[in-house]
């Protein structure tokens, strides 16, 4: 019993990790790139118009995306760790 509860809080442990891991990427691009390193990036050209500009338009629903197969596939191989997987 006590052994169930120790691996539940590390399954939980990893998984926020996980999910902070991802939140903090995606906070970088859409937040960070998009708006805060926008004039850093005015130089940078990527389809007819700046990175900064595409970050805010583009780039950030892409991370996003990128984001959920990442978690999808880091969660089913956290599940086979920890016995859980389907």
């Amino acid at each position: 019993m006590a052994d169930d509860k120790s691996k539940a809080a590390a399954y939980w442990k990893a998984n926020l990790r996980l999910i902070t891991g991802c939140l903090i990427v995606w906070a970088l691009a859409s937040y960070g790139c998009a708006i805060l390193l926008r004039p850093l990036l005015a130089g940078i050209s990527v389809g007819g118009t700046d990175l900064g500009f595409w970050f805010a338009q583009q780039g950030s629903i892409l991370v996003f995306i990128g984001l959920i197969f990442f978690y999808a596939w880091k969660m089913n191989r956290l599940d086979k760790k920890f016995g859980l997987g389907e």
